[in-house]
């Protein structure tokens, strides 16, 4: 059964990492646009996996999760100020690539679908 406190607090953190987003000033992170879709919270609450979407070329993600991972302690900061926890886990940002694999499934299916009418042809 799933802790309720460990998902809460992963929601509050996430909701605080994506509000000090734009507060950054590094041009790694404003020239795209970069989403937090989930965090992931340990249950001794030791780590926290940040899953990233970015949007602005092939290298960006890269460019954007270096520098995310340099401003974990900002984020730290941000959080400790504004979320009651006893130990502020370690952020780990990893990009989160659930949109290429939406488009890959995407495209297989339309392969399929165009297969199906070809045969329906012949």
């Amino acid at each position: 059964m799933p802790n309720h406190n460990i998902q809460r607090l992963s929601e509050d953190i996430k909701r605080e990492i994506s509000i000090a987003i734009p507060e950054l000033k590094d041009s790694r992170i404003t020239d795209g646009l970069v989403t937090i879709t989930r965090c992931e919270l340990t249950n001794d609450m030791s780590y926290c996996k940040i899953h990233v979407s970015c949007f602005g070329g092939k290298e960006y993600p890269d460019a954007a999760i270096s520098c995310l991972m340099s401003s974990s302690g900002f984020f730290k900061r941000r959080i400790n100020g504004r979320i009651k926890m006893r130990k502020i886990p370690e952020l780990l940002f990893v990009p989160d690539n659930s949109l290429d694999y939406y488009e890959k499934i995407s495209d297989i299916i339309d392969n399929l679908s165009k297969r199906e009418k070809e045969d329906e042809n012949n």
